[in-house]
This record gives structure tokens, sequence and C-alpha cells, in this order.
């Protein structure tokens, strides 16, 4: 989490790259930079939205951690933090943009089968690594270990799935919000910015208010 935390400022940088990103390609797919209200939502899953998308959820993690690390650890968010600890304001706004790159998807994909495979896949390694040998050799008695995962993850698969699913309308509505390009490119701006500060000058936007 430390190492993490140091690099704040570049993670800034990177998710301000991001959401310009998010910004060009929202526009160019909706034909208008202004257009708000988009009849139909189910937009072609091209490869390049593919890569943005699965980029924008490792991004958001990291930032996500970055943020909480600098708070936890009381870290500088760079070695040219002009300040004696941690950078509150950019701690929160790694969390909280970094939360909203990992929403930004949710309209891209079917996020409720990648929430499902990624929990899915989590429960059956932790099943496989805290099961110790004994007992899976009195597994493989009465089922074979192997299927039995299969079952496991099949059955977390389609709960989670199913649950997400339930709660996924609110979500849905803030990564409509937030995939409108003026609102792309403003958040953009301010990690462009709040990143260029912390790594060249070493203060927060918060700093010069």
């Amino acid at each position: 989490m430390r190492p993490l935390a140091e690099f704040a400022g570049f993670f800034l940088l990177v998710l301000g790259v991001m959401w310009m990103i998010y910004a060009i390609y929202e526009t160019k797919r909706r034909g208008s930079f202004k257009k708000r209200k988009v009849e139909d939502w189910n937009f072609d899953i091209t490869k390049l939205l593919k890569v943005l998308t699965y980029l924008g959820i490792i991004v958001g993690i990291l930032s996500l951690i970055s943020g909480v690390g600098g708070l936890i650890l009381d870290q500088p968010p760079s070695g040219a933090w002009n300040g004696t600890g941690k950078s509150v304001f950019t701690s929160a706004f790694l969390i909280i943009f970094g939360l909203l790159t990992l929403l930004k998807p949710l309209n891209d994909l079917p996020i409720t089968s990648v929430v499902g495979i990624l929990l899915a896949s989590l429960v059956v390694i932790i099943v496989a690594s805290a099961i110790p040998t004994e007992v899976k050799e009195v597994i493989d008695v009465f089922i074979d270990y192997r299927l039995l995962l299969i079952i496991v993850f099949i059955i977390v698969f389609a709960i989670v799935a199913l649950t997400v699913k339930f709660y996924i309308g609110a979500l849905m509505s803030i990564s409509k919000a937030i995939s409108w390009p003026p609102l792309a490119f403003i958040i953009a701006v301010f990690c462009l910015l709040q990143g260029f500060l912390i790594l060249v000058i070493g203060v927060s936007i918060t700093g010069l208010l």
C-alpha cells in the first residue's frame, strides 16, 4: 500500500488521461460533445471499449488503494510534496475519482457477469487454498474435487450476478451521468491539474486557493 500511496500524483495524471480518453470516446460515439440524453445506451462493444473498460477497472482499483494508503499511512503523495505528511484532499480526490472510474464501465459491459466471474473465481481460489490436502482426499472419495470447485464457482456466480443485477439500477444511473463528455472532460482537467501540482510544484489545488 505504501508504494502506491507514494505515487498518488502519478495516479492522478493517469486518471486524468483515462477520463480525457473517455470524454473523446463518448463524444465520438454520441456524435456530439454536449449531447446528454441518448435513446439507446446499448452501444456496440468494440475492442477499444473493452480495453478502456479493463484499464479503467485496474486504474480505479489502484487509485483507491493509493488514496486509502495515503490516509492510513500518513504518506506524502509524492517526493516533491512540500507538506509534512499526507494530503487529505489528494487522498479524497483519488478515492472519489477512483470509485467513479470503477463505476464508469457499468454502462458499457455486462457488469453483473464481470463481477460474478471475479468474485466466483476469488471464492474458488480461497477454497482451493484453504482446504487441507487430507480433506481434499476425503472429498475425492465422494465427488471429484475439481468438479466440486466448478459447482461452487457456478453457484457463487449465479448468486452474485442476481444480487448485483438487483441493485444495479442506481449504479447504472451514476454511470450514465459520468459518461457525459463535458463532465468527463472536467474530471480529466481536475485530475491532470492536481497531478501536475503534486508532482512538479509539490502543492495541492487547495494550497493555491
